[in-house]
């Protein structure tokens, strides 16, 4: 994988501008922060959040991959002044789980998601090297 970092441009943080990838495509549909039994253990964003990304974590390893694969997150979310907020709780459960690994990013205020107590949602696109 080959970060894209555009000459002159300031460096991104906690994400990617873009991502070079060539290999075996891992598509991560939309997690959420509800266990593997699907149900919700909390109504914090910040522990929603961390489920959700533990969650990622387990669908990637059933392809043989990690967090290190990732090309590509879309993050749906709630609330932006909530999630904006509280980015300083949020990196370091991210690092905790994800380590250092920032794919490219996008990150979208939506008006609701199907499950009514979730707060967040998570795609994910990753690439397993030949």
């Amino acid at each position: 994988m080959k970060t894209l970092q555009p000459p002159g441009w300031a460096p991104a943080k906690g994400y990617a501008n873009g991502i070079a990838a060539r290999g075996t495509s891992i598509f991560v549909g939309g997690q959420i922060g509800w266990n593997a039994q699907q149900q919700f253990e909390t109504d914090d964003f910040i522990a929603q959040t961390a489920q959700t990304l533990r969650n990622i974590v387990a669908v990637l390893h059933e392809a043989g991959a990690g967090p290190e694969h990732m090309v590509r997150m879309t993050w749906y979310i709630l609330d932006r002044h909530e999630y904006n907020a509280r980015l300083k709780e949020l990196g370091p459960v991210y690092r905790d789980i994800m380590g250092r690994n920032f794919p490219a990013m996008s990150c979208v205020q939506v008006a609701g998601l199907m499950e009514a107590r979730a707060k967040v949602e998570i795609e994910v696109t990753a690439m397993l090297p030949d």
